[in-house]
Formats: structure tokens, C-alpha cells, sequence
């Protein structure tokens, strides 16, 4: 026990360890070191309030805020549906097979919560009591421009499939066009699915339908059978019920689907309006029949039953007035009115136009002909100088005391293209610009020397161009280097055949001279609409449609004003007809700007100033366009493109009525039926239209210039360090003096300048910013502007139907003697 005792020994008592002391108010080296790296979390101090952390009560006012606010959208979304005078759902039923049958297709749906009606030709209203609702349907045939009306005024489009049939090439066309020009909310049905035997195969029938539309539209989770009742009822619940997604560029104005025409002294088409409110003082586009005045809007209420002392008794609503035109009605002239014009306005342009051709000694380079004798007089070449050189001491220099090599030179006038963003390519006159360009470093191919010019044979130098131009032309099959170039007949002088063309050091940043166009530009180009500030334009425009004018949802008659009597002639009640009112100003032409986008997938480019018919929101137009390219440059100068071709976009411009937003476009092109092949010979097409392309409408305007580019080009003669004699670019003397001030580019990235002409055959001497490769082309680059064409508007159905019907009795019958001879 003493051992054990001994051993034992107790912590000091005495000795106590107090907190330490903790300061609010540390370095921040303390700080630093006592996180060890660590970040602290910061709470409540982020940047946006949708990143701040919001306690539970916060985040629970702030979901209630949010759930008020979309039901309260939702009911002013819907409630020009509610109540027994609310309008109609537009519904509209597409079939898409051979064997679809739309008016089928509806009564299988109106079966469903036991509705018996009779299907008629056009729009019909069906009351659906179940759901307190009221659905418009219009039963449709495979007729392209039918279906694209009626889709464009739709609340609902019902695609109906084929259990049996494929989807035809005529099926797949309404099935793009439809998609492209926007559409509102879509469902999918399928008919004859109870036919398919046996049993089983009818679910893989199913997937594939599936399949095949959720390629078109991925949202399509499920395609209604119209055999089964519980989901011909579940899809009338949901077009009953939903709400319809809409169309922006359709919202954005007044819209109704015609329910009834009547002609007479005045032609009066009556439906639901809506979208905004319609005014009388904006003119309207009736279907294909074209633009009119509006004479007055009534109201036309639908019959009321009155219970009378002997029964039901029908009245109907008097014909209220509920708008006219005022003294700000739009007019229907697309052109401004014109400007009298002074005799000697007329002597100026002409003088203008005998000026550039006779008293020009060259060809117009950025603001300045060349070379004029009085500009010559006038002008002083710039000087290669030491730096620090001033203007005094430059007198004192001569140009022949200069080295030639300029390691310590700068020249006067620097090139403003050097300070831009974006690097061109050596045609669009960039200078100064050439990366490495590997040269021959030996001797050159060329044994002659640069001591004195021989003039060559006049057969042999003609023997010698055809063989190096019959070598260029297998080149550029796979090379499109030069996709702008031009071959000059040697007796055709070039100052004339190039008569309209100037030259620029800057595709992207020269001025262009607008004088030297106006002799050439169309007859009514002064007289189209010109807009300052598009944006703002369109934003008024678009505002002065919220205000005024007949309520959405309400039912008129609206009276038009000149309609002319063949309309009444070929008008047919099977057809759907819509109307839609135009804001201001968009009757009126100018020129007007559309993205284009030809598919990948294209199996042929699209020629500029080729006939294609152009849908963009309610109008269609027979169109040239011209094609160039997009962007924004500092001049507004771009270039024409010759063709479209398959995965390139490009602007479509023409002349034609202005059009406010962004509107979808459609491009269809009319061809003969199985002339298009692919790459294995088989013909793309069996119809005579093809949807060749989709856009958007861009904003107009008349200051925008399309470029149309030249190319000449010349093969190195000899070479000699940076001095090299060209040839085949000119044939003559005189072509070489009037495009002397031209700037000249190689393939490779190199620039130059002619130095001076040498004989009688177009051979010149031209001093480059390096040695060139013999191999290498030496090009210069011409620009001239390019006018507009007018469209006009198209009268007729895209596709004829009798056509087709014709079309496919031949395709019939050459498939029964295929047979037959088998």
C-alpha cells in the first residue's frame, strides 16, 4: 500500500486557465489564419433576390404571390371562352394519310361524351354542356393552302394518323408548313387502329406512330386512339379545358375565322374577333382575296331562345353599330405620292450618267475616279519618310534618295482597315493583312528577266489563255476559292462590259457613293416608304393596337369596302376564310429584309432572283429575291450571293409591304414534278411545289446596299522579287490605265498595286508587299449595286387539287402497267 501510495500524485490546484480572451475587432492576418483556407458561408448577401435564402415564412408569401398571379393570368387567358355568349375553341382537324377522314374523325370525338351532329362543310360550332364550353371545328382536306389557313387561326390543330397508311409526301408537306408558319397547341389522334390484327401488333403500330411524330414535335407524349371512347373523351376534356398556347406574331393583332359570307352591295363577313381589338380605321387581309377598307362594324349576336306564352320563340339581337372609320383610316396606296420633278433634275441625272462614261478616265475607287486630269493636278502620291519627319522636312526629301526596302519608313496615310476587328479575306479588300504565305525561296520558272518586254504573238498568246482556262475550269469543280469570278472575252473591253462597277479598298468599311447609282435604280425607288428608326416605329405601331376598337370575343359582321365580283365567283364555303387587321403602315412597299435558311438536307441551291412563293403571317407573295449576307457592317454595304446553297443562311430582299416583328416565313418553290434527283438519281419530289426554305422577317430598309462582286484574275508572267508582270486579267492597253487605282490581291493573302502597263495585249507590271508564289493568282475585285424586285401577291391555291388528283391517276395507272409487265 505505501508503494502504491507513493506513486500517486493529484493535478496542481492552484494553477487555473481562463478563457481567452475573444476580440470582435481582429486583423486580418489573424483572421486569414485562423480560417485556414476556409470560405465562409455567406447568408442572405447574394446578388439577385432570386439568389438570396429567404426564411420559411418568406418563401411561403412569395409562392402564394406567384400561385395568385398565374391563376390570375390564366383566367384572363381563358375568359374570353367563359359564359354562354363566350367564343368559341377553334379547332382545327388536319388529316395527314390517304385514307384520313376529318368529318370521321369528329364524330368520333363528339360520340365520345354522346354528342349527335351533323358535319357540314366549314366551320361549325358544337356546345359541349358536359364541360360548359363551345368548340368551333372545321374539318379539313389534304388541300396545302386550306390547311395552313385554318392552322394559322386555330386554338387547337388535331393531327389525324393512318394505322394503315403512311404519311405521303403531300402528308409531310402540310406537316412542315404547318409546324414552320407557328402553331398553337397540337394533339395527335390515330384512326383504324381496331383493324389491325392481330392484336398484338396494334401497340407496335402505336410506338411507331409515336415515333414518327414526336420527330416533328417532341412534346407529343401520346397519340389518342379514335376506336377507344375513354380517350376520344379524355382528348375532349383536354380541348375543353386547356389552354391554348397561342401564336405571338397572330396575338400581336385583330384575327377572326369567318363563319359566314354574304355578298351583295356590300360584303359582309361575320365571326368571333379575336386577339386585339378590330378597328375600322386599319385595313384587313381577307385569306387570299387580298387587302380591303373596312366600311363599319355591327354587332351580330347569335339567336336567343325566348320562352314565350306558346313555347320557344327565336329573337334575335338588333344590329348594333359598334365601330366606323374616322379621318385616320389607312388608304390602300403603297407608294408615296410623287414628287414633281424639275426639268433640270432630270438634265443633272443625265449629265450624270454621260459624265461616268465619257469625262471618267477611271474606275471610281471608294469616294474618288480615277484618274481624272484635274484630281491628277490636284493629287499628291505619299511619300515614304523616316519617322519623326515633319512637314517641312519632307520637302526635302526625294522619292529617289529613298530605300526601297522601308524597314525605316511609314507611310503618311494609314489604312483605317487595320484598326477593324474582324479580318476579311484577301477579295474583300482588306491590305495589310497577309499571314505566312510560303513562297518559292529559289530561282523562279521564269527565265526571262525584268530588263526589257517582249510583246508575244498575238495566236500564241490566244493559244496559251484557252489552255490556262480550260485548266482553271477543272480546278474550280473542287476548289471554291472564287466563287465570284468572271472571264472576259479578249475583244470585250473591259471599262465597258464593267461599266456599273467601282472599286473598294474595304468591303466592310468603305463609303459607298449613292450618286453614281440613282441613274440605275427603279423607276418607284424614291417613292417607297423609308423608316429612321425601325424600333421605335414598331413599338408604336404594336402599342396603337392595344388601344380601341371592338372587344376580343365579341361576334360582328364587318362590311368590306371593293370587293371585287370574281371573288364571289371563286369564293367556296368548304374553304376556311380568316381575316386579320394590319397595323399601321403595313400596306405600305419598301424594301423589305428575310432571313432565309435553305436545309442541310436540300438536295439542290436555290438561284438568286429565282420565282419562289413567300408566306409570311397572313399574306402570300410571288417573289425574285435578292440573297446576301447577314451581319452589321459600318457602311451597310454586303455582299450579293449568287446562290443559296444546302446549310447556308443568307438575307432574302425584295420589294414589298413592310411587315412589323419578327413574323415566321415560308419559301416554296414551284417545280415539275421528279426533275429534283438526289445523289443516287431518284427523284426528292413527286409534287409541283416543295418547301425549299423557312425564315424570319428582318427589319426593312432602302439605305441597305447588296454588292454584287467581280473577280479578275491574272497568272504570273514573270517574277521578279516583288515586281511581277501579270497577264489574262486585261487584254488591252486601256483597260489597264482606267483600272489602274484598283488594289490587287493574291490567293494567298498578298496585296499590291499596278505599277504600269507594259505593249498592247493587257500585260501590266504590278509591286507587291512580298515575293508571291508562282502558283499563286493574282485577283482584283469590282462591286456594283444590285436593285430590288417587286412582289406580287399571290391569287391562286398553292397546290390545285385537281392536279394532284390528276397526278396521282398517272402515277396509278404507270404502277398497274409495271405490274402488268411484270
Amino acid at each position: 500500500m505505501p508503494g502504491a501510495v507513493s506513486g500517486h500524485s493529484h493535478r496542481p490546484t492552484t494553477k487555473t486557465s481562463n478563457k481567452s480572451f475573444k476580440s470582435r475587432h481582429a486583423t486580418k492576418g489573424s483572421l486569414r489564419n485562423a480560417a485556414k483556407g476556409k470560405v465562409a458561408e455567406e447568408r442572405g448577401v447574394r446578388k439577385t433576390p432570386h439568389q438570396q435564402v429567404m426564411s420559411k415564412f418568406d418563401r411561403r408569401n412569395r409562392n402564394k404571390q406567384l400561385q395568385l398571379q398565374k391563376h390570375k393570368e390564366h383566367l384572363q387567358e381563358t375568359s374570353i371562352f367563359a359564359g354562354k355568349d363566350g367564343a368559341p375553341r377553334n379547332v382545327a382537324v388536319i388529316p395527314l394519310c390517304s385514307d384520313g377522314d376529318a368529318v370521321e374523325a369528329i364524330k368520333s370525338l363528339n360520340a365520345s361524351i354522346d354528342i349527335e351532329t351533323e358535319v357540314p362543310e366549314g366551320a361549325f360550332r358544337v356546345p359541349v354542356d358536359r364541360f360548359k364550353q363551345k368548340l368551333q371545328y372545321f374539318p379539313l382536306k389534304r388541300d396545302l393552302t386550306a390547311c395552313l389557313d385554318a392552322a394559322r387561326v386555330a386554338d387547337y390543330v388535331v393531327l389525324v394518323l393512318s394505322a394503315e397508311e403512311e404519311v405521303d409526301e403531300i402528308g409531310e408537306l402540310i406537316l412542315r408548313s404547318v409546324e414552320s408558319q407557328g402553331l398553337s397547341t397540337l394533339f395527335t389522334v390515330v384512326q383504324g387502329l381496331n383493324k389491325i390484327e392481330p392484336q398484338k401488333q396494334r401497340l407496335s403500330v402505336l410506338s411507331s406512330l409515336k415515333s414518327y411524330i414526336t420527330h416533328f414535335h417532341p412534346e407529343q407524349d401520346k397519340v389518342f386512339s379514335l376506336d377507344n371512347r375513354q380517350e376520344c373523351s379524355n382528348l375532349m376534356r383536354s380541348l375543353c379545358s386547356t389552354t391554348p398556347k397561342g401564336i405571338r406574331w397572330r396575338d400581336e393583332r385583330s384575327w377572326m375565322l369567318v363563319e359566314e359570307v354574304k355578298f351583295g352591295e356590300s360584303t359582309v363577313l361575320t365571326g368571333v374577333v379575336r386577339g386585339k381589338g378590330l378597328k375600322a380605321d386599319r385595313l384587313v387581309q381577307v385569306g387570299d382575296w387580298g387587302t380591303f377598307q373596312v366600311e363599319k362594324i355591327t354587332a351580330a349576336p347569335l339567336a336567343r331562345r325566348k320562352r314565350g306564352e306558346e313555347g320557344m320563340n327565336v329573337e334575335e339581337g338588333a344590329e348594333e353599330i359598334l365601330d366606323q372609320p374616322t379621318e385616320d383610316r389607312d388608304d390602300l396606296v403603297d407608294l408615296a405620292p410623287e414628287e414633281v420633278r424639275m426639268e433640270d433634275d432630270d438634265d443633272e441625272m443625265n449629265d450624270g450618267m454621260t459624265t461616268m462614261t465619257t469625262s471618267k478616265k477611271g474606275v471610281l475607287l471608294d469616294d474618288h475616279h480615277y484618274f481624272d486630269e484635274e484630281e491628277l493636278e490636284a493629287y499628291t502620291a505619299p511619300k515614304k519618310l523616316p519617322k519623326g519627319t515633319s512637314k517641312y522636312q519632307a520637302a526635302w526629301y526625294l522619292d529617289d534618295d529613298v530605300s526601297d526596302s522601308g524597314s525605316d519608313m511609314e507611310e503618311d496615310d494609314e489604312m483605317e482597315d487595320d484598326e477593324e476587328e474582324e479580318a476579311a479575306r484577301p477579295e474583300d479588300g482588306e491590305e495589310g493583312l497577309a499571314g505566312y504565305a510560303p513562297t518559292e525561296a529559289g530561282q523562279t520558272e521564269y527565265p526571262q528577266t525584268e530588263g526589257g518586254f517582249i510583246q508575244p504573238d498575238a495566236d500564241e498568246d490566244a493559244m496559251q489563255l484557252e489552255a490556262f482556262r480550260k485548266q482553271k475550269r477543272d480546278e474550280a469543280r473542287d476548289d471554291l476559292e472564287f466563287p465570284d469570278e468572271i472571264e472576259l472575252h479578249p475583244h470585250v473591253l473591259a471599262r465597258e462590259r464593267l461599266a456599273k462597277y467601282r472599286g473598294l479598298k474595304s468591303l466592310r468599311s468603305s463609303p459607298w457613293q449613292e450618286d453614281e447609282d440613282r441613274a440605275y435604280q427603279p423607276e418607284d425607288w424614291e417613292r417607297l416608304l423609308k423608316i429612321q428608326d425601325y424600333q421605335a416605329s414598331k413599338i408604336r405601331a404594336s402599342r396603337e393596337a392595344l388601344v380601341g376598337g371592338v372587344a376580343p370575343g365579341t361576334r360582328v359582321h364587318v362590311y368590306l369596302k371593293d370587293v371585287p365580283a370574281t371573288i364571289q365567283q371563286s369564293y367556296n364555303p368548304s374553304q376556311p376564310v380568316t381575316l386579320f387587321s394590319l397595323l399601321r403602315h403595313e400596306y405600305k412597299k419598301t424594301v423589305v429584309n428575310f432571313l432565309i435558311n435553305l436545309s442541310a438536307d436540300a438536295a439542290a441551291p436555290i438561284k438568286a432572283k429565282e420565282e419562289l412563293i413567300m408566306q409570311c403571317g397572313p399574306r402570300r407573295f410571288v417573289i425574285n429575291p435578292l440573297f446576301s449576307q447577314g451581319g452589321n457592317t459600318p457602311n451597310d454595304v454586303h455582299k450579293y450571293c449568287r446562290y443559296l446553297h444546302p446549310g447556308q443562311s443568307a438575307v432574302a430582299t425584295f420589294m414589298g409591304p413592310i411587315t412589323w416583328g419578327a413574323v415566321p416565313t415560308l419559301f416554296f418553290k414551284r417545280q415539275v414534278p421528279g426533275s429534283v434527283l438526289d445523289e443516287d438519281g431518284e427523284p426528292v419530289s413527286n409534287l409541283p411545289l416543295s418547301l425549299v426554305a423557312t425564315g424570319t422577317a428582318l427589319p426593312p430598309s432602302t439605305s441597305r446596299v447588296v454588292a454584287k462582286r467581280a473577280i479578275l484574275t491574272g497568272h504570273p508572267y514573270h517574277i521578279h522579287k516583288k515586281i511581277v508582270t501579270i497577264r489574262y486579267m486585261f487584254f488591252n492597253r486601256e483597260d489597264v490605265e482606267w483600272f489602274k487605282a484598283l488594289p490587287l490581291w493574291t490567293k494567298r493573302g498578298r496585296s499590291g498595286f499596278i505599277k504600269e502597263a507594259l505593249g498592247t495585249h493587257g500585260y501590266f507590271k504590278a509591286t507587291f508587299d512580298g515575293r508571291i508564289n508562282p502558283q499563286d493568282s493574282v485577283g482584283v475585285s469590282l462591286y456594283k449595286r444590285v436593285w430590288p424586285r417587286s412582289a406580287k401577291q399571290l391569287d391562286a391555291p398553292l397546290l390545285d387539287a385537281a392536279e394532284l388528283l390528276q397526278q396521282a391517276q398517272q402515277q396509278q395507272e404507270v404502277d398497274e402497267d409495271a405490274m402488268d409487265a411484270e
